[in-house]
């Protein structure tokens, strides 16, 4: 555990490392795909602001029983983080920002493989400074020592699965995927983010089983049960466009060059 990286505390380190390598990405992006507005720039401020006010306020609502929960003055400077209250806080952050701007053209593509990055990047402060999971027999454990052990509420010597390393190699092959293949291909408007999210709804599914957070609700906790509402709605919508022939030649071997300011929606 490392808890700061000479003056700099390790978690918010990788947090600006992140989102600088996020907004290299988008800008990249952006120029390629042709958007040169500058109204971009507020759509980019609205991702920013929604997810830095939903990451922190996201899990406020913790207890059905309204005065079980902190305040949101407690919630805002002591509350825990939450990833996935982030994302739908930048998510409603873009659409907000384009509805005030007048910005029309999609940017999900733009989103999808800067997110991606910038979430390996980001998680890399959250296993070098938060509880790495549930116990495990396999030989990849990450194994603590007594200090970070009495800290954390974990038993010294035990072997714990490195969850947050699960989800950084997931960003980081997906990010391959999107950024060497998938956005070169004719992927239809709005469906590059829209895969990204149904991909990691699966995968933070699966992984919360080794995370060690607090159960909740019939062995599920509450990430889990957010995803549990979500991910089968997006998974429906991705049906229905496969369904739909939306998806009609993606995938043969023949690329085709991006339309200019065509981005997928987010």
């Amino acid at each position: 555990m490392l808890p700061t990286l000479g003056p700099f505390p390790t978690h918010d380190l990788f947090v600006a490392l992140g989102a600088l390598a996020a907004a290299v990405v988008f800008v990249v992006e952006a120029r390629r795909r042709g958007h040169t507005d500058e109204r971009l720039y507020a759509v980019v401020t609205g991702a920013l602001v929604g997810g830095a006010l939903f990451m922190r306020l996201g899990t406020w609502l913790q207890h059905l029983d309204l005065r079980a929960n902190a305040s949101l003055v407690e919630q805002w400077a002591y509350g825990n983080r939450s990833i996935l209250g982030g994302l739908v806080g930048a998510w409603l952050g873009v659409h907000v920002a384009k509805r005030v701007s007048g910005y029309r053209l999609r940017t999900g593509d733009l989103f999808a493989p800067a997110v991606a990055l910038g979430m390996a990047v980001g998680r890399v402060g959250c296993l070098l400074t938060e509880r790495p999971g549930t116990p495990t027999t396999l030989p990849w454990g990450i194994r603590l020592d007594d200090a970070a052990s009495a800290r954390l509420g974990v038993a010294p010597g035990a072997a714990l699965h490195p969850s947050f390393a699960y989800e950084i190699v997931f960003h980081l092959v997906v990010f391959a995927l999107l950024w060497g293949w998938l956005r070169h291909r004719p992927v239809p408007a709005g469906e590059l983010f829209v895969w990204w999210v149904a991909a990691y709804g699966v995968i933070r599914f699966v992984v919360e089983l080794v995370r060690g957070n607090e159960v909740v609700w019939h062995g599920l906790t509450r990430p889990q049960l957010f995803l549990a509402v979500t991910v089968p709605l997006v998974l429906l919508r991705i049906g229905l466009q496969w369904r739909a022939g939306a998806y009609a030649g993606v995938f043969d071997r023949r690329p085709v060059p991006p339309t200019v300011g065509a981005g997928a929606a987010t």
